[in-house]
């Protein structure tokens, strides 16, 4: 095999692009390295088309390797990677969004994308590198009609200042993270996470990352021009299927689509559908007849919004659907809201939780905890339909990110909140916006749980009609399922009135022009504050008390210093504390570095005695202090003699103990201890004299007697 290898480069960042030395079966194999991050994509197209489905089989895998980082899985019993992590699933999908709408929709074969990382330096992100060696391997394999090249790019915001391609340490102190990717002269793919960016300031950043991205666009040209095959076999339609069903069914399908609602329209159709493959089965494959069917329904939706700025449930182009807000649907959960736009709808349950219930993060490249979680379920039943109910797919886990990331940069820090907060976006019904309901469910949920957040939230989607060269477009306010399913776009857009938190859009056509994004994002504004309005009249910000359910969270602050003797040899002494007051179902307690500790109860003596205990750990004992009323736990023996009592441990401080001599119990001579102290009996104790060297501590019973 010969290697080739080029170099390009990504802002400041040298890219090396190499072919030729791995996987000499696969249809393509390239690897990209950025310092010391390298990513290695593989292309395998299958050689004969798949029957009877009516979509592109395209398969796109990314794969966390522990050992790009230098790792062995931190389990005991299984060592091999497992199921792809939620990042993982993430950055697949950032893959395939770009990638997908640059092929042949009629396309059947199998195509298969798997992107590995073998190295990461932890600051180069694999995620920018994984498009362009997708894009340099599906350019390279020439056996799928591939309309690439594309790249990406990504721009952060650092000191008020754009930043093209900014590693991990820069991207720290970043107020953007914004992934672009695009073929040359369009926009593909667009996800951003922000904090509270102005809409001229994202279209700068936008415009930026795209120009970005035009050296390693032109160097797939020039390398990999050779390989592309321009003739690939696809599905045979014709003009005949499509003038056979547009025969048969043209016009009724006119009419079911002329102000019908959804529910009647969908039955219409379906109905339709099974008259047609049925009047033209042994003619044509069912397939094709599906396809010809819905390109006709594409057809009248199109022509009614680009013609007539007629949308299919009668709305103007920018008006939003008719939305209902609730809040505090339940008595048990924290806090709840309930966001209903058209026939989308969101509920939102928010859960809080005690600083030990933050997840832990183990991934190849990432460590640590995560407060603030956000959880989205898209149920069958939420588009009326029955499907078996399986773990959570791709989609679900992009929709919950999404809408986790739109509302990071307003939840209040640790040291604000310390809370752990969970929501759960419950998608009950859904005919297209649901991500962008369960953003606004989420802000309800939040506000009604009492957590106080920096600003409410507010997202939409919005939808886009072209023609064929986009020079005529209509983009669409509040995007409903049809017109995803016709259109050409689904803009998502979340913020504050102040600015933009996050972004995610995905186009069907070969990307979109700037006259297309510049009006989204100030259609987007306008949209997102009237949507705004309305939840703000239901709860106005957040509720000052939080739910009667949720535990309360105290904090103390030791000398960290302390921190060994407050959890004591195997936790011993932190677990007798919390057992003291019930057990962890009634109080948990985290320890921070810094010496804070913090304890989360339902129950409020209980964590007043939990407190008081703590406190009593760093806690400088001095000689003359009186404890009254403390516990005996042990009579002490001699070693040589058993029989011998010498004197009685006395735990006059929690986890802090002493020793009584006999000689110092009683103002008389005593034989035995026992005569007048047994474990569990209470006394009252003086500190006698405390060794400097070995800390001992000698108390006296006489001496407060005494006095």
């Amino acid at each position: 095999m010969s290697v080739e290898t080029h170099k390009t480069s990504l802002g400041q960042t040298e890219i090396t692009i190499e072919y030729g030395r791995f996987a000499e079966q696969a249809d393509a194999a390239v690897t990209v390295q950025a310092g010391e991050t390298v990513v290695l994509a593989t292309v395998v197209v299958s050689k004969n088309m798949r029957e009877g489905i009516d979509y592109f089989p395209l398969m796109v895998d990314y794969e966390e390797r522990l050992y790009a980082a230098g790792k062995i899985s931190g389990s005991r019993f299984i060592k091999r990677e497992g199921r792809p992590s939620e990042q993982a699933i993430l950055t697949s999908r950032l893959i395939d969004r770009p990638v997908r709408p640059l092929f042949d929709k009629n396309f059947r074969n199998d195509v298969q994308v798997i992107i590995t990382v073998l190295s990461i330096d932890k600051e180069n992100d694999p995620d920018i590198l994984a498009i362009l060696a997708a894009s340099c391997a599906l350019s390279k394999a020439g056996t799928a009609p591939y309309k690439g090249p594309l790249s990406a790019s990504r721009i952060g915001m650092i000191d008020g200042n754009l930043v093209v391609n900014p590693t991990r340490t820069q991207m720290e102190n970043s107020t953007l993270d914004l992934v672009v990717a695009g073929t040359a002269e369009r926009v593909m793919m667009v996800e951003a996470g922000a904090t509270e960016v102005p809409e001229d300031v994202m279209l700068e950043a936008l415009r930026l990352a795209h120009s970005s991205m035009q050296e390693s666009i032109a160097i797939q040209k020039v390398f990999f021009k050779k390989y592309v095959t321009p003739e690939v076999t696809v599905v045979a339609e014709g003009p005949t299927v499509d003038e056979a069903v547009k025969s048969f069914a043209g016009k009724e399908i006119a009419d079911a689509m002329s102000g019908k609602k959804r529910e009647e329209r969908q039955d219409l159709l379906a109905n339709l559908l099974a008259r047609t493959q049925t009047e033209l089965e042994g003619t044509f494959k069912q397939v094709d007849i599906k396809i010809a069917f819905n390109k006709l329904v594409e057809k009248q939706v199109r022509v009614a919004c680009l013609e007539r700025d007629e949308r299919p449930d009668g709305r103007a182009i920018t008006e939003v659907r008719p939305i209902t807000v609730e809040v505090g649907l339940f008595a048990r959960t924290h806090g709840s809201g309930l966001f209903t736009r058209g026939q989308t709808q969101a509920l939102t349950i928010a859960t809080l939780g005690a600083p030990g219930d933050e997840q832990m993060i183990d991934t190849m490249d990432l460590e640590g905890t995560k407060r603030y979680m956000h959880h989205y379920n898209f149920p069958p039943y939420s588009t009326g339909e029955a499907s078996p109910v399986r773990g959570s797919s791709r989609r679900e886990i992009g929709h919950g990110a999404l809408a986790e990331r739109a509302l990071l940069a307003v939840i209040p820090s640790k040291d604000e909140f310390p809370y752990t907060i969970r929501l759960v976006s419950e998608i009950l019904s859904s005919n297209g916006s649901s991500s962008m309901a369960a953003t606004c469910g989420s802000t309800l949920a939040l506000m009604d749980a009492g957590v106080p957040i920096r600003k409410p939230v507010a997202g939409v989607a919005m939808g886009l009609m072209t023609n064929d060269d986009a020079s005529e477009f209509k983009v669409l306010t509040d995007l409903q399922g049809l017109e995803d399913f016709a259109g050409d776009m689904d803009f998502k857009i979340a913020g504050t009135r102040d600015g933009i938190t996050a972004i995610q859009m995905d186009t069907k056509i070969a990307g979109l022009t700037w006259p297309i994004i510049e009006q989204t994002l100030t259609q987007a504004f306008t949209a997102r504050m009237e949507i705004m309005d309305k939840m703000l009249a239901v709860i106005p910000e957040p509720r000052p008390d939080l739910s009667p359910y949720a535990p309360r969270i105290q904090s103390i602050k030791i000398d960290p210093t302390k921190i060994g003797e407050l959890i004591g040899p195997g936790g011993k002494n932190i677990n007798r504390i919390i057992d003291s007051v019930g057990g962890k179902e009634v109080l948990t307690i985290d320890i921070e570095e810094d010496g804070t500790v913090l304890i989360s109860s339902f129950d409020a003596a209980a964590a007043e005695q939990a407190i008081k205990e703590i406190e009593s750990i760093g806690r400088v004992v001095e000689v003359g202090e009186i404890y009254r009323n403390v516990p005996v736990v042990s009579i002490v023996r001699d070693r040589m003699n058993p029989k011998k009592e010498i004197g009685a441990i006395v735990e006059f401080l929690p986890g802090k103990d002493g020793m009584v001599h006999i000689s110092q119990i009683a103002n008389e001579r005593i034989e035995f201890v026992t005569d007048r102290l047994n474990i569990g009996d209470h006394v009252d104790v003086k500190v006698a004299a405390i060794d400097p060297d070995k800390g001992r501590i000698s108390l006296s019973i006489k001496d407060v007697l005494a006095e």
